[in-house]
């Protein structure tokens, strides 16, 4: 099975829902809303894909400046071809096209713990998520 891997590759909403469903990713994401999904891939700036043939296997999609930080937000591998060694392909990939010295960062499930841990990522402990606006402190 030959893997292609393409850097900002357009995808339709329905191939990134259909893949992430075949996926523990497609638990947390609004799959149900065509818009949001949309939106998401719309305004990601760095998307990595993976492809056999011409079905969509694997998506590392990241918000980044390029050069100090880039947010890895899904990484998505369908269960079907997972232990190929595509996901740290789509990351390593899309270390390739950042800056040498910009950071990888990303907010995953407990269940990719230890799929993060293997690759090596290092764990760290001090993010913060404000969910809802109407929950911020204002003076």
């Amino acid at each position: 099975m030959e893997i292609e891997y393409k850097v900002n590759q357009p995808i339709t909403p329905n191939q990134y829902i259909e893949l992430v469903n075949k996926t523990t990713l497609g638990e947390r994401r609004p799959t149900a809303s065509e818009a949001t999904i949309k939106g998401m891939l719309d305004n990601s700036n760095l998307i990595v894909t993976a492809w056999v043939d011409e079905k969509l296997v694997g998506i590392a999609r990241s918000m980044t400046d390029f050069h100090s930080c880039c947010y890895l937000s899904d990484l998505a591998v369908d269960e079907s071809v997972q232990s190929m060694g595509i996901g740290k392909y789509l990351i390593l990939v899309t270390a390739e096209s950042i800056a040498e010295d910009c950071k990888i960062v990303s907010l995953f499930a407990p269940k990719a713990k230890s799929y993060y841990q293997k690759i090596g990522f290092t764990e760290h402990n001090s993010a913060w998520i404000l969910s809802d606006a109407s929950q911020l402190l204002l003076p």
